[in-house]
């Protein structure tokens, strides 16, 4: 493709381009690690330099909008064009409210304004990005990691729905548009045209695609699904107006290797397990009681018990003597070089962190999580980075940190705890195993035997092997 790109692209980043650069609607189904954001900054770049478009408004999560402003658009953007990023911020300062006016002005510079997902679910958010588009009639508009719209009851993906009319070209990027069912496909592809898949209506999408069975809860009855059919039919519609990048097929990246260390529960967190699980289970068998929230919190108390502490019901935290931390540390012991620690609980860092800055140091342990600075969120990811710096270990908790970052110094990833989020797994693998990777990445998950621990690994697997069906992909077995 003769083109002035700032960074050469792959064979596979020319491919995606061919397929997708002039159409007004496409997906990039591109995995994690096979650069879907460079296809989108060329993308746009192309269509700017045409005079086809002006302006770009990229929607990502909040762990990974401002990698965009930051790293993406420096690194990608061609050096002839004239481009001014701005990040969206929900504060309220001078400076800020400046900044977003200054986005609206008319200028021959390719604007480029990011926003966070999350925005979307604010009136304020909402009117800001409709007044870009407004303003800017020929725009670029792209979700980055599209299954954040996956849900179409949710306020923010109904808000974005309805922008899609004014944005002249349409993208949404994923490596996973399947986690949980091929139900979430509908939100991602009627922002790009509700008529891609055949079906203008969720109810019309979920009885072509699904097998449902009326199932009641007490008050309450549900369409409930049971199955799916027509797989291949969705397969095929998907194909026309979507380019698939695994991998296995473009890059020679080193192998992943999963292994698992079981972690026995010493005698008191056996017993505060038993009850809780009878409890949990008493809960299920009272249909007159049962919510789907409280068969949730159960499992969670469940899994927060394998990790050594519960939290109770007026807000504390109950600790137990357990087995985790120790494993952890001999695997830590065990290992030459930097590894990644990923951790469901916010308590869990919180100690872990403590725990191994006592063991090895203060600059040798760095955390990424909710409660985290931007400023130290960056520094920690830079000097993980540095082979010549003092951090050795990133704990990080997967929902907060598993997007967006590079993290491949480390070639051992450690999980702490799982959670029943597929993208969250999958993306978190994916910190460490992508271009730069230079060896194979060993992930390592601690397992209680005969706890919830191995339903988690199980619905994990299961999952993958739904996405897989609806893809037309096929995928090992992990973590047997």
């Amino acid at each position: 493709m003769n083109y002035p790109f700032k960074t050469e692209p792959f064979a596979h980043q020319i491919d995606a381009l061919k397929a997708s650069w002039n159409k007004e609607e496409f997906a990039l189904f591109m995995e994690m690690g096979t650069g879907k954001s460079k296809v989108l900054i060329d993308n746009m770049a192309i269509l700017y330099d045409k005079g086809k478009v002006e302006s770009a408004l990229i929607i990502a999560p909040k762990g990974v909008y401002r990698n965009w402003s930051d790293l993406e658009i420096p690194a990608h953007m061609p050096d002839h064009i004239r481009s001014k990023t701005y990040i969206w911020d929900a504060s309220k300062s001078k400076k800020q409210l400046a900044h977003l006016e200054d986005a609206l002005r008319v200028t021959d510079d390719l604007k480029i304004m990011v926003m966070n997902v999350e925005a979307f679910s604010t009136k304020r958010g909402y009117e800001y990005a409709q007044k870009f588009l407004y303003m800017n009639p020929k725009t670029f508009m792209a979700i980055d990691e599209s299954t954040v719209v996956k849900n179409h009851r949710a306020k923010r993906t109904k808000a974005i729905v309805k922008l899609r009319p004014l944005a002249k070209y349409r993208r949404i990027a994923t490596g996973s548009p399947v986690t949980k069912s091929p139900m979430d496909l509908y939100a991602q592809c009627y922002f790009l045209d509700p008529n891609l898949l055949g079906s203008t209506s969720f109810l019309k999408f979920q009885n072509r695609y699904a097998i449902t069975r009326r199932r009641s809860v007490g008050s309450h009855s549900f369409e409930e699904i049971i199955g799916y059919q027509n797989l291949e039919e969705l397969t095929e519609n998907l194909d026309k107006f979507s380019f698939r990048v695994l991998k296995e097929d473009c890059l020679d990246l080193p192998d992943k290797i999963y292994e698992k260390r079981l972690v026995p529960l010493t005698p008191e967190q056996n017993k505060v397990y038993k009850d809780m699980k009878d409890y949990a289970i008493a809960i299920l068998d009272d249909d007159t009681e049962v919510s789907t929230m409280a068969v949730i919190t159960q499992l969670m108390r469940l899994q927060q018990i394998t990790c050594g502490f519960v939290k109770t019901d007026e807000d504390g935290v109950r600790e137990f003597k357990n087995n985790r931390i120790d494993e952890l540390c001999g695997i830590l012991n065990e290992t030459s070089g930097k590894v990644i620690i990923w951790a469901t609980w916010r308590y869990d860092i919180k100690r872990l962190t403590d725990t191994l800055r006592k063991k090895y140091g203060e600059r040798a342990v760095a955390a990424y999580y909710g409660d985290t600075s931007v400023e130290d969120r960056q520094d920690a990811v830079k000097r993980f980075q540095d082979p010549n710096s003092e951090l050795q270990y990133f704990i990080g908790n997967p929902q907060t940190a598993g997007y967006g970052i590079t993290l491949t110094e480390a070639s051992t990833v450690v999980y702490y705890s799982n959670n029943y989020n597929l993208e969250t797994r999958l993306q978190s693998e994916d910190r460490a195993h992508r271009i730069g990777q230079k060896n194979n990445v060993t992930y390592i998950d601690l397992v209680s035997p005969g706890t919830v621990d191995e339903r988690i690994v199980k619905a994990l697997m299961d999952k993958k092997n739904l996405a897989d069906e609806i893809m037309g992909e096929q995928w090992r077995e992990w973590l047997k």
